[in-house]
């Protein structure tokens, strides 16, 4: 895997579109996590709230599926273009941590 294109995410899963599958059968699933935190950036401090969209593929997009909004996790994997002729970015979800028990994502469990 090429280490240039990698992104971690922390945060909330806040919308979920209804698992669908590709022509193949291959399940899939377009979610949104938000993600709220303090960041130090040229010395001072900055507070950042964003939401991301994502996409996870095959027992990924089931787990998203089952989870409920609200919940904490902890998103990783590649960005790329939602589609050939779109500028608009997307996390592509190949790796996926639900934080058990805590709607902040403070906790862990592996899943």
């Amino acid at each position: 895997m090429d280490p240039g294109n990698r992104l971690t995410l922390a945060g909330t899963l806040v919308a979920r579109d209804a698992l669908r599958y590709t022509p193949a059968g291959v399940p899939i699933v377009s979610f949104r996590v938000a993600h709220a935190s303090q960041q130090r950036e040229a010395g001072a401090e900055r507070q950042v709230e964003m939401e991301l969209a994502c996409v996870a593929v095959e027992e990924l997009a089931r787990l998203v599926t089952a989870a409920p909004l609200g919940a904490g996790v902890v998103t990783s994997g590649f960005v790329a273009r939602k589609g050939k002729s779109s500028r608009q970015l997307v996390l592509h979800v190949t790796e996926l941590e639900f934080r058990e028990g805590e709607r902040d994502a403070s906790s862990q469990q592996r899943t």
